[in-house]
């Protein structure tokens, strides 16, 4: 009876949707003749199908201009990349000048930490989440050492509480005070790659300007998925990929934010980049490098714009929908999916999962963890059989995340049933 009222609110969910017609602009893969239920928009982003006409247009102009394409391609490929500053900016609450799509997100994060830790004898600690991504966390390590220092005395991990599987605001900006005068950096995923969980970045970077540190966020599961105000958060430097909820292609180019009070001052250390010199006289090859005064001035090389294409036809698709929409449907997407998972874990006497993605719509965004304590990798396995795309990360949690553009309410339902028998059985 609770599954058919879960039915008839997904029907009315779907039919009162302002985004219904935005996944007819994706290919949905199939399994058997049949569409499948596709959950892992967190880990990569379905295709739109403008991607591969905007990909053609570019192979095209190639082959038809060859050199001559960087100035008379239909999109000049000289100043591609500049197109993408504006659309970005409304999804992470930046200004044009604070932002740029370029290289890939490790090599963003690296060109940052080497302008952004900067550590002395006094300030050297960096604090990040102790289940952060192994990237991030090898690109701090590696750091780390760079300048002589040890990781196990430098990077200060914070861990979640004994049974809980989140961080608390209180937890990070008490680390952060403990550390004082000895923190440089802070430096955490916005949104936890694991839990789902949205982390108060707000609050964390008004605590490290407090002690004098600065704060940067790796928002790989956030841009695209939640609100962002990283200007008005004065949030120091982020960087993201553009393959998850930004549906851009793997390895697709990713993003940087740098704070205009940094971008703009040239006196700040970076490695330097041909792309990054002052536009007005890069041609003139002049030996010392003169870094444009905007974000743009920590890109190295000119724009990979094959991948830049299909990164342009997906946003393009998501200013269409309105970013607004787009965060109000998957806010309800979580929620949705929440209920009915909690749901069928009150219908069974043996706990097979908790979730532990917060319920709190400031805390979580379109993902969905699941912690198993017996079993998961047996219901992750029917999953897949069943035609659903979920991913397992381990040691024992199920990721899941509708995502607004092309996932419906009635699909969260068809995986309620799906679990419900799997777990039955």
């Amino acid at each position: 009876m609770k599954m058919n009222i879960m039915l008839e609110r997904a029907q009315r969910l779907d039919q009162s949707d302002p985004l219904s017609d935005f996944r007819s602009l994706f290919h949905i893969p199939f399994k058997d003749g049949k569409s499948i239920i596709y959950f892992t928009g967190n880990s990569l982003g379905l295709a739109p199908k403008t991607a591969q006409t905007a990909i053609q247009q570019e192979l095209n102009d190639w082959a038809k201009l060859g050199v001559e394409g960087h100035f008379h391609a239909k999109n000049p490929w000289y100043s591609y990349h500049e197109w993408f500053s504006p659309a970005l900016a409304p999804l992470v609450g930046a200004l044009p000048s604070e932002v740029v799509a370029m290289n890939q997100l490790s090599v963003n994060l690296h060109l940052l930490l080497a302008s952004f830790y900067k550590p002395t004898k006094e300030r050297y600690k960096i604090i990040c989440e102790a289940k952060a991504f192994p990237s991030d966390l090898y690109a701090l390590q590696t750091h780390v050492a760079w300048h002589g220092l040890n990781p196990k005395d430098t990077i200060i991990e914070i861990n979640s509480l004994p049974n809980k599987q989140i961080l608390y605001t209180d937890q990070i900006t008490d680390a952060i005070k403990e550390a004082g005068d000895s923190l440089a950096l802070v430096m955490m995923g916005g949104v936890n790659y694991y839990s789902g969980q949205v982390l108060n970045m707000s609050a964390i970077t008004k605590a490290a300007h407090e002690v004098g540190a600065l704060a940067g966020f790796d928002l790989a599961h956030a841009i695209g998925n939640i609100p962002l105000q990283l200007h008005a958060w004065q949030v120091d430097f982020a960087a993201w990929c553009s393959y998850k909820y930004l549906n851009s292609g793997p390895g697709s180019v990713a993003g940087i934010f740098i704070h205009e009070k940094h971008a703009k001052n040239k006196e700040l250390n970076r490695l330097g980049g041909w792309w990054g010199h002052n536009k007005d006289t890069r041609f003139q090859m002049e030996p010392d490098f003169d870094p444009i005064a905007t974000a743009e001035g920590w890109q190295l090389s000119n724009a990979p714009v094959l991948s830049m294409a299909a990164h342009r036809s997906s946003l393009e698709v998501f200013h269409a929908a309105g970013i607004e929409n787009v965060f109000k449907k998957g806010k309800e997407l979580a929620r949705f999916t929440k209920e009915i998972l909690t749901m069928i874990k009150n219908d069974f006497q043996t706990n097979y999962f908790d979730l532990i993605t917060p319920c709190n719509d400031d805390e979580c965004g379109c993902q969905v963890s699941l912690l198993f304590h017996q079993k998961g990798k047996e219901v992750f396995q029917a999953l897949t059989d069943a035609g659903v795309v979920v991913d397992w990360r381990e040691p024992n949690v199920i990721r899941l995340a509708p995502v607004p553009l092309y996932n419906k309410f009635i699909e969260v339902y068809r995986f309620g049933n799906i679990i419900h028998q799997i777990l039955s059985a």
